[in-house]
């Protein structure tokens, strides 16, 4: 879900809830706000919590909310979930560390950091095209085994 801008550069919440209520009423399933293709690295994390409270509130509950909590800095994105008020809120989407190109060990150590410090469940958001690392079968696999509130790859 992309954030909407006013013309000096701030969030334009007025227009972030009538985005929000056009997806929900043209048949939409769920909805990700703050994942990692959106404006997120350009927000500041007052401006994330803000974005999360207007759109939990526009959205009312009608449909699943799912809040991009993802990074290559394993202690700064369990910062994030641990920080988030979830209220409202049903899951995390978590992309695949990028820039430095975990192994499959790294890679599973990180979202295994994340599931422990997660109170909902986390999708795990596989784009190597943007990330330059790529989770294999096996190792979401084991994180599936090992931890009931990852509930898979995406992309």
């Amino acid at each position: 879900m992309i954030t909407s801008f006013n013309q000096a550069g701030e969030i334009d919440f007025d227009r972030l809830t009538i985005h929000t209520d056009r997806l929900i009423n043209n048949g939409i399933n769920y909805l990700v706000v703050l994942g990692t293709t959106a404006e997120t690295p350009t927000l500041s994390s007052g401006e994330k919590s803000d974005v999360i409270r207007c759109v939990v509130d526009a959205c009312g509950g009608r449909i699943p909310l799912i809040i991009g909590a993802g990074g290559n800095d394993t202690r700064s994105v369990i910062e994030s979930v641990k920080s988030a008020d979830l209220e409202g809120v049903n899951g995390f989407l978590s992309v695949t560390p990028y820039y430095n190109k975990p192994s499959q060990e790294g890679i599973y150590q990180h979202f295994s950091a994340i599931a422990s410090a997660a109170e909902l469940p986390v999708i795990l958001y596989n784009v190597p095209g943007r990330t330059g690392s790529n989770i294999s079968a096996e190792t979401t696999l084991r994180l599936a085994a090992d931890y009931g509130n990852h509930t898979g790859q995406t992309g």
